[in-house]
């Protein structure tokens, strides 16, 4: 098991933001289900979003219809959510009157059920000194409100200018075996040397790792992915050729791409330097949870033998569209 600000949590977590942010989410009882097997497999390190889905349904609502029908499961999980953004324009708000906002909405919205673990802002805004935001947030813990602070896609400076203003849980950033960055931009590193977890989101690549996309049109119409650079003409054909490798990997291992997938990440843990890594798959079904959440042990030769392809494999395209900040 591994510490989250004092908590024991299982060595994979769960990410919620499928359930609420999509066109059309799941029903709110396969929702519920699923959160119920993600507990059952250990899952325990629940991440979900303030915006992650309009205000009426977003992770915190569906949280609190959660812990209405199911109130033992409170203490069942650690919660963090992230927030800390201008709901109108979507732009990095860290001012005061902005952190106020969104801690006061996202504790609301709770209703009561439940405290958050852990609170970071989904981007560091640039133009706000972090003595401003984590003063509040340091304001908020005191009184009992908040149970910590964690960060999210954030550069190294920021993780070592951060832990000067307050207590730092977890560093949110995405990691998989497309997204190898925080692995040699010194985030990691900084993770390691103040003693901070690190949470990989996106270990399955955006889903590309399970091996269900196997050509474009098997991506929706609708779906976000449509208009991230990894999933255009141009790349797709270059990042496929990964999921091959990994796909080959995992029949080898007798274990499916998304579990060795999901397990590389985990498994960074053990290299020298590296902090304790717990990556947090999203699901939507009973049956995904339950592949997700499988704990697959690499040996060594199985990741030289990783780190062997990756040196001869380059990603092609950026992780987000053109605009949406990264690496705060």
């Amino acid at each position: 098991m591994v510490l989250m600000n004092g908590k024991e949590v299982g060595p994979i977590g769960f990410g919620l933001m499928g359930f609420t942010w999509r066109p059309q989410p799941c029903p709110q009882e396969q929702a519920f289900e699923t959160m119920r097997a993600a507990l059952r497999n250990g899952c325990t390190l629940w991440n979900g979003g303030e915006f992650y889905g309009p205000p009426s349904y977003n992770s915190l609502v569906l949280l609190e219809r959660y812990l209405e029908k199911y109130p033992d499961d409170a203490d069942k999980f650690v919660l963090n959510i992230k927030g800390g953004l201008n709901l109108t324009n979507f732009h990095p708000d860290g001012s005061e009157t902005n952190t106020r906002r969104t801690l006061d909405d996202s504790i609301a919205q709770l209703n009561g059920r439940k405290k958050i673990d852990q609170f970071e802002c989904a981007r560091r805004d640039q133009t706000v000194p972090m003595a401003e935001t984590f003063g509040v947030m340091n304001e908020y813990i005191q009184a009992g409100k908040l149970g910590g602070v964690a960060l999210s896609e954030v550069r190294a400076e920021t993780i070592h200018e951060a832990v000067k203003h307050t207590k730092i849980h977890a560093v949110e950033v995405e990691l998989s075996l497309f997204s190898t960055e925080p692995l040699e931009n010194g985030v990691a590193a900084a993770c390691h040397q103040h003693g901070i977890p690190l949470v990989a989101y996106s270990p399955l690549g955006r889903g590309l790792l399970t091996g269900q996309i196997k050509t474009l049109d098997d991506i929706p119409q609708d779906s976000m992915l449509r208009h991230y650079p990894r999933f255009q003409p141009d790349t797709f054909g270059i990042n496929i050729q990964l999921v091959h490798k990994v796909e080959e990997l995992a029949a080898k291992k007798g274990c499916t791409p998304a579990q060795f997938a999901i397990n590389w990440v985990r498994s960074l843990s053990r290299k020298p330097g590296m902090p304790t890594i717990i990556p947090i798959p999203g699901a939507t079904t009973v049956e995904r949870v339950e592949e997700n959440s499988k704990v697959v042990e690499l040996t060594d030769a199985e990741m030289d033998e990783i780190d062997a392809i990756l040196a001869r494999f380059e990603t092609a395209g950026e992780r987000y569209p053109a605009g949406i900040p990264t690496h705060t």
